[in-house]
């Protein structure tokens, strides 16, 4: 039991790490820097000023400026699981007589999925310039509770559409800001909201089907060993039979490999489809997590310093409606796979 107590002190710390890194991702003060901050007043007399200087630049070139290390780490962990599937679990699953066409549909998902990882990375999330961001006002109304007409970027120097955000990381206002993604290092917005969204469900789906297969085939391992009516002699010298957890160490020693594989899809697959159903919800409502953050604590902007005093002071709408921007499930799934695009008025 002490190996499969440390796997899961292991799990813990690993879902941790990732659930910080998504969530704090470009702030300034999170728990990590926080963390970070007082260890490095007690180890800074012991550690030479370039050591320092180079943890310091290379922290905030990690969380707080646009780089590709999560989406080299994303490449690496899909290769080293497919390497595992192809190397390991492809051949005893064709010795269970599983069909070739089960075991193509996880390269099939693969392709799809990158396919929708590419799109997310290149295409571009629907960024406000001097441009488009006349047409860009006209898309969205302003609810005068979130978003209020008149409010300037101080960085970009353009009125802000309604559901815009600046981003600190991309250095670009984007118009329906959703969240900036580490993974595909790069904001979500209007243009690329449906490529993230069936990004999400090809991975969910790719760990799913990779970790039945696996699973599928533990499960023929146990039943061909007749594990479950073996029996055990104890420390007292009695003669117990085989339990679950017995079962569960003796393929821990058979297929390291192979079982710490399954645990980390599982944990993905769960992770990452909890996302996934979020984001869904979000897309049915017509609501983005910039929206939805903000909605649960959002303060008041009428004193903002660059905002026009009388549209900000202007009566707001009724907001009898929870969702503003809700205009029925198909028509805000439609919104999501078919952008709303920029009016361009005509002269008269």
């Amino acid at each position: 039991m002490d190996f499969l107590t440390l796997f899961s002190i292991y799990v813990a710390v690993v879902l941790a790490c990732i659930v910080l890194v998504c969530r704090y991702s470009g702030q300034q003060q999170t728990p990590l820097t926080l963390v970070f901050d007082s260890i490095s007043k007690v180890a800074a007399p012991f550690t030479p000023q370039w050591l320092q200087r180079l943890t310091q630049w290379s922290l905030h070139r990690l969380f707080h400026q646009r780089n590709n290390m999560f989406i080299y780490l994303h490449i690496l962990l899909e290769g080293a699981v497919y390497v595992e599937f192809t190397c390991e679990v492809f051949g005893f699953c064709r010795e269970m007589d599983t069909t070739l066409i089960s075991l193509s549909v996880p390269y099939v998902l693969l392709a799809l999925k990158s396919s929708f990882f590419y799109l997310c990375i290149k295409r571009d999330p629907g960024t406000v310039t001097k441009k488009r961001v006349a047409g860009q006002l006209h898309v969205y109304p302003y609810d005068r509770r979130l978003f209020h007409p008149g409010v300037t970027c101080p960085t970009c120097q353009l009125i802000k559409p309604a559901r815009s955000k600046h981003c600190r990381l991309c250095n670009r206002c984007v118009q329906r800001f959703d969240h900036h993604c580490v993974w595909v290092n790069n904001c979500i917005g209007a243009q690329n909201t449906r490529y993230f969204l069936l990004y999400l469900f090809s991975v969910c789906a790719m760990a799913g089907d990779i970790a039945l297969l696996t699973g599928d085939m533990l499960l023929h391992a146990v039943l061909r060993s007749g594990l479950l009516s073996a029996s055990f002699i104890d420390a007292d010298g009695q003669q117990q039979p085989v339990g679950p957890l017995f079962i569960i160490q003796h393929l821990f020693l058979t297929f390291p490999r192979i079982v710490f594989m399954l645990g980390f899809l599982v944990f993905v697959f769960f992770l990452l489809a909890g996302y996934a159903l979020f984001h869904s919800y979000l897309a049915l409502v017509n609501q983005t997590s910039n929206e939805w953050y903000k909605s649960r604590g959002y303060t008041c902007q009428h004193c903002h310093p660059t905002s026009v005093v009388d549209h900000l002071c202007s009566p707001a709408p009724d907001q009898s409606r929870r969702f503003y921007y809700g205009r029925g499930l198909l028509r805000n799934l439609g919104e999501i796979f078919f952008p709303l695009r920029p009016v361009h008025k005509k002269d008269s």
